[in-house]
This record gives structure tokens, C-alpha cells and sequence, in this order.
């Protein structure tokens, strides 16, 4: 499995520059993985209730049974945009399987945010309520950022920056593993 990792990091307030995008080597990333999650690899996740975009609501009930790929993102970020292509290539492959996408938007206008999903086309479920959902997978504010977790509710990885997309598309084995079986 090839692996490519492109990194938006946001650089502060720094004006019409807003994020710098570095390439780092996938080894770099997989070794500060464990020491950044707020959950470690295994752990069970408790989701938290979180208001979609769309105005739903999207919580432990909904996503009980199911793998979550979880992607954290920005607008403005073009990793994030080219990852998330990718993701939707993986939601609509996922049709009727076991498998939910959900992204969340690091960002404080929803409005803007919703405006950027329309115009992109995203079909999967996206929340800008990201201090939740932060808190409770990585505690890294690198977009874009990838969270698996298995049908059993726990933490699979985090992968830090932009996945191919061979790589995004092997995720849709997560909805025909077993639960209890990663």
C-alpha cells in the first residue's frame, strides 16, 4: 500500500497566508500518532451528539454497528479538498454497507462551511460541532486529519494529512469486518 502524506498545518494569524502546506514522510507521522490522540488505538469510543449541518443530529444511536471514518478538515485547505474527493468516493462506494463518513469542519461559520458542501458536492454527513469530536479523537489541529473506527465503536488510527486515494478507497473494508474483529 503506497502512502503519500501532505500536511496543511495552520500557522496562526498570519493573514491572507492562513496555512502552509508541508510534505512530511508517512514514518514521521505514524510515530507521533499514539502520543497525540486524545483515545489510543483499541480504546472505545463514546460519541458524543453532534449537530449536522443539515440540521440533523448525528449520535451514538445512528452510528452503533457501524465503522466511522472521521475526517477533520478546513475550507480553505487544498489537501483537505483533494482528500476529501477521495472520501466521497468512499461514501458513495459505502452505499447500504455498514460504513458512516463523517467530516468535520474546523471552522467557525457554519454558513461558510455549508456554502463550501454545496459547491463541492459532499454527500456524507458533515458537522462544524468539531470541539467535541476533537476532544474526544486528537487532540492535533493538522487537517486534513483521518480518524477509523471499527463496527465495535473502537479507535482503529489517526492519520495525519491527505490520503491517497487507493488508500481512502481500502477504507470501505472497514464495513465488512466482523464487529469484534479488526
Amino acid at each position: 500500500m503506497k502512502r503519500r502524506s501532505l500536511l496543511c498545518l495552520p500557522l496562526g494569524r498570519l493573514g491572507s497566508l492562513g496555512a502552509l502546506a508541508l510534505p512530511l514522510p508517512f514514518s514521521l507521522l505514524t510515530a507521533s500518532r499514539a502520543a497525540a490522540a486524545a483515545l489510543e488505538p483499541g480504546d472505545r469510543v463514546s460519541w458524543p451528539q453532534v449537530a449536522l449541518l443539515d440540521g440533523s443530529r448525528l449520535g451514538p444511536e445512528q452510528l452503533a454497528g457501524q465503522a466511522v471514518v472521521v475526517v477533520f478538515f478546513t475550507t480553505s485547505c487544498p489537501f483537505c479538498r483533494r482528500h476529501l474527493a477521495h472520501v466521497q468516493k468512499l461514501h458513495l462506494a459505502a452505499a447500504g454497507r455498514p460504513l458512516t463518513v463523517l467530516a468535520v469542519a474546523r471552522e467557525r461559520d457554519p454558513d461558510r462551511v455549508r456554502r463550501h458542501v454545496q459547491t463541492m458536492g459532499y454527500s456524507f454527513a458533515v458537522t462544524a460541532d468539531h470541539q467535541a469530536l476533537a476532544a474526544l479523537l486528537t487532540n492535533r489541529h493538522v487537517v486534513p486529519l483521518t480518524a477509523t473506527v471499527d463496527r465495535s465503536g473502537r479507535l482503529l488510527r489517526t492519520l495525519a494529512g491527505e490520503m491517497a486515494e487507493d488508500d481512502t478507497m481500502e477504507l470501505l473494508s472497514l464495513s465488512t469486518t466482523p464487529i469484534g474483529r479488526t
